[in-house]
């Protein structure tokens, strides 16, 4: 049997099993989750930026909503937050890169 101690998606055992695999699994809660959201993060952005297939985006916001969930906000707060900001702030259509400032920007920018 192949070794993984990394987060999978719910379904994965049900799917391994259908299969005709085996598989042992552990569930996990707390700073424990997070940990593994946050290694899980890393995972998906890295599959992402190596493949560019949208596919592998979806899973990085799969993760996000992941993590907001773990921090107590639902899927559509957390949407509603994404919603202010960029009604206050914009998004990130134009590429706009800043180079030079006087002014000292936010820290989130």
């Amino acid at each position: 049997m192949t070794g993984y101690d990394k987060l999978v998606r719910d379904r994965i055992p049900e799917i391994i099993i259908g299969n005709g695999g085996t598989c042992r699994t552990e569930t996990v809660a707390g700073e424990d989750l997070f940990g593994y959201l946050d290694r899980k993060l890393d995972e998906e952005t890295e599959e992402f930026r190596e493949s560019r297939d949208p596919e592998e985006l979806a899973d990085v916001m799969e993760v996000l909503f992941g993590l907001a969930s773990y921090l107590g906000v639902t899927e559509r707060e957390l949407m509603g937050i994404r919603d202010r900001k960029r009604k206050e702030r914009g998004g990130f259509e134009k590429g706009i890169v800043l180079k030079e400032s006087r002014y000292r920007p936010p820290h989130d920018l």
